[in-house]
């Protein structure tokens, strides 16, 4: 027997979220469908259908994002998901939504919608190409 099974833990069953802001992001998302929040490197990913959507670092929510639309998420003045690996900054493809979607669904959902079309593009395979013809 382990020793979680004597204590009456079972490591199996997810602990509750009882975190407010992961829960409200949750909540801000669930135009998407069920999210699912996972603790990740001391924050937040949480997904919807098995696909990342957003994280949460540093108290702060993060939207998926690729190369297509992220034009969009700077021209409404939202910020890049940045840190330090190495003393070099990195940038994951992931941006603040604009403050006032942080306040309701109905401003969040166009956000989401862009953030779940990031992932699901990310989930696509690389077109194949052609192989190179052979000299006859």
């Amino acid at each position: 027997m382990v020793a979680t099974e004597r204590l009456g833990y079972d490591a199996s069953v997810p602990k509750p979220i009882t975190d407010p802001f992961v829960l409200h992001a949750c909540e801000l998302l669930s135009c998407l469908g069920p999210c699912v929040a996972k603790r990740m490197f001391g924050g937040w990913g949480i997904s919807v259908d098995g696909m990342n959507v957003a994280l949460i670092a540093w108290d702060t929510l993060y939207l998926k994002t690729n190369a297509d639309t992220e034009p969009t998420w700077l021209a409404a003045g939202c910020e890049p998901f940045i840190y330090e690996a190495k003393g070099k900054p990195m940038k994951l493809n992931y941006h603040t939504p604009p403050a006032e979607a942080l306040e309701s669904l109905a401003l969040m959902a166009p956000w989401a919608r862009l953030a779940m079309a990031a992932a699901v593009a990310a989930r696509k395979p690389a077109p194949r190409r052609k192989p190179a013809s052979r000299p006859k």
